[in-house]
């Protein structure tokens, strides 16, 4: 009975919610897409002939995005997940934090890449604390993996959720990359704990 009333109430609130139906009428993916337009735009991830890691990719949005703003370079993106081609776009499908597809990812590029992005996360179980831990996992498992692969003007740009792993990410960041910044975007909803974390230049 409790799964029926939140499958409703999330029903209830797509239908209403303003990015839901603009990804619709502007032939997004899904409403995450303006979460990485918003960070773009206050700080300036993309220009043309960049090389690109879009980690957990699904279903493809943040892709479509990146497809249309960097035309003439190198995009690939990944995730556990099996999502439909996106023109311009090497796909794979596993997981990020199996070394396998990490030596595939570095193969693809042979070079260092100018930008790495993350939307991954667990699916929510339900413990708050939980997901945020495990999420944060993902996330400096995806920065260690940036201060590996990033050239010296590279930017990281990943989800975070505000809870215990939170410091430990910004220290990292801190250390690793001259510049950090920490931003909510405007389409993130306000009931939700996340945030993205920006990290440009490393030291």
């Amino acid at each position: 009975m409790k799964k029926n009333k939140i499958s409703k109430s999330w029903i209830l609130r797509q239908k209403k919610d303003i990015y839901v139906r603009k990804s619709k009428l502007e032939g997004f993916r899904s409403r995450a897409v303006y979460k990485l337009k918003e960070i773009d735009q206050k700080f300036n991830l993309t220009k043309n002939n960049l090389s690109v890691i879009d980690l957990g990719a699904a279903p493809g949005s943040w892709s479509q995005y990146l497809s249309s703003k960097v035309k003439k370079g190198k995009i690939l993106a990944i995730d556990i997940l099996k999502f439909e081609p996106v023109n311009n776009i090497y796909a794979i499908q596993g997981d990020f934090t199996d070394q396998k597809y990490q030596s595939e990812i570095v193969d693809f590029f042979q070079n260092k890449v100018d930008l790495i992005v993350s939307d991954m996360a667990v699916n929510t179980t339900g413990n708050k604390n939980l997901d945020s831990i495990v999420t944060g996992e993902l996330c400096l498992e995806a920065m260690n993996f940036s201060i590996d692969h990033l050239n010296k003007k590279g930017i990281f740009v990943s989800k975070i959720f505000m809870g215990s792993s939170f410091n430990e990410i910004i220290s990292t960041g801190k250390k690793f990359f001259k510049e950090l910044k920490v931003f909510k975007p405007p389409s993130s909803r306000k009931e939700s704990k996340e945030s993205f974390v920006i990290c440009k230049y490393l030291k």
